[in-house]
């Protein structure tokens, strides 16, 4: 170990040991957040540089600094990450009031400009006048690959509606795997376990939302969201398409362009006879709600689904007719099937919403069942005070309790996806 590195180990050791001295309180003034710190700007015009209005922040920063979010040895931090709205060409500066030197006891300040590096992509702009030069030919900028699907959202703010085009690219598309790389950090900001994917495997597909905005009377895009799904093969002539990383960048947040990708993506993959269905890489509680409102809404109308053949129950036609006309697996059928007999249900009839109930935990103890079987096969297998030590832990009136919380808690997911069905 170095010598400063190895007594600015002692001065941390010093604080947890015998309290902050004067200089270790000085030190701990240099600390700064870096989830405030960093300073996110999608730059339309040259005026929103200085408009805080514009300015976003990161929700997570421990994959690049550590699980404290925390960067040492500066005082107003700033980390400028300033992104061109359509090609997110990059404006990358760090700004600061006062850094720690040699007379802090030999203490370094943290390297942030290599931490950023090693996420960003090589030609990035420093100055802000090579960075509104780059903003000037931004109208040149045009989306990637196949066009798949317009919508428009109304605009309060503007009094009007706006259009947005969900497009498809992989990366034979000229200055996409450069446009890819800059698109991609926003991934360690957002997405709390996120990771590049290898873009050099062929089997990913990459679904891009923009906005069309009009400047100076021309028509130009701008980056609001995007998908990256893997098309895994299944024995012998199937894919399963698997959604990998979704992200709906802040400003747009709120406004319904997740649901519009997911459907949009759902409808492209349905027209494929080679696709068995489709899933999600470890997908968030926010992506499995979004998931349960696109595809009630997908799958409403089908003729098993239909009020009357939901109140006899969870069928198999239900379970096929969903996998060959919408690519949802019955993993996700059995759930849209529950949402929508919850609609079809009066939760007020008592023989109803008994009904209801049942069904509904019919399937949620599943687990409970298991732990029941496997404690059948304990008893014939364990000494008596092993056995105890299990009995122990399977606990039924707590069993009873929690199923009854899964249960009004499902039935609260499922009304909130309604509500939004109803307004959709």
């Amino acid at each position: 170990m170095c010598r400063c590195a190895s007594r600015q180990h002692r001065v941390l050791l010093s604080i947890c040991l015998f309290g902050l001295t004067a200089m270790e309180k000085k030190l701990a003034e240099y600390k700064c957040n870096t989830n405030e710190a960093i300073q996110l700007k999608l730059v339309r015009f040259p005026e929103e540089l200085e408009d805080d209005n514009t300015t976003f922040n990161p929700e997570y920063s421990h994959q690049v600094f550590g699980d404290d979010e925390v960067a040492f040895g500066y005082k107003g931090l700033k980390i400028l990450l300033y992104y061109i709205a359509g090609n997110l060409s990059t404006l990358f500066r760090i700004e600061y009031t006062s850094k720690v030197n040699e007379k802090f006891d030999c203490v370094e300040a943290d390297d942030v400009e290599s931490k950023i590096r090693e996420i960003i992509p090589p030609g990035f702009c420093t100055n802000t006048d090579d960075f509104v030069s780059l903003l000037e030919k931004e109208v040149n900028f045009k989306p990637f690959g196949t066009l798949l699907h317009t919508y428009s959202v109304h605009n309060e703010e503007a009094g009007d509606d706006i259009t947005y085009q969900i497009y498809k690219a992989d990366m034979t598309c000229p200055g996409f795997q450069e446009y890819h790389e800059r698109l991609q950090t926003f991934l360690m900001w957002f997405i709390e376990t996120a990771s590049f994917i290898d873009v050099d495997d062929e089997r990913w597909n990459y679904f891009l939302v923009f906005e069309k905005y009009n400047k100076d009377g021309a028509t130009l895009f701008a980056t609001v969201g995007y998908m990256t799904v893997y098309n895994y093969y299944v024995y012998p002539d199937k894919t399963r398409p698997r959604v990998s990383q979704m992200l709906i960048l802040p400003p747009f947040q709120g406004e319904g362009h997740g649901a519009q990708l997911l459907e949009t993506v759902h409808r492209y993959y349905m027209s494929s006879p080679t696709v068995l269905d489709i899933t999600a890489e470890d997908p968030s509680e926010n992506y499995v709600k979004l998931r349960d409102f696109v595809l009630v809404k997908l799958c409403k109308d089908l003729f098993c689904f239909s009020p009357g053949r939901l109140m006899q129950g969870f069928s198999q036609e239900m379970v096929v007719e969903a996998q060959q006309k919408l690519k949802i697996n019955k993993q996700h059928a059995r759930r849209v099937y529950e949402i929508l007999r919850l609609r079809a249900t009066d939760m007020g009839d008592a023989e109803q919403s008994r009904s209801y109930r049942l069904d509904v935990k019919r399937r949620l103890i599943g687990p409970y069942k298991k732990k029941q079987r496997e404690l059948a096969k304990m008893r014939r297998c364990l000494r008596p005070e092993e056995l105890t030590n299990q009995l122990n832990q399977i606990d039924l009136n707590m069993q009873h309790e929690q199923l009854e919380e899964s249960f009004q808690q499902l039935v609260s997911d499922y009304r909130r996806v309604l509500e939004r069905l109803a307004q959709a």
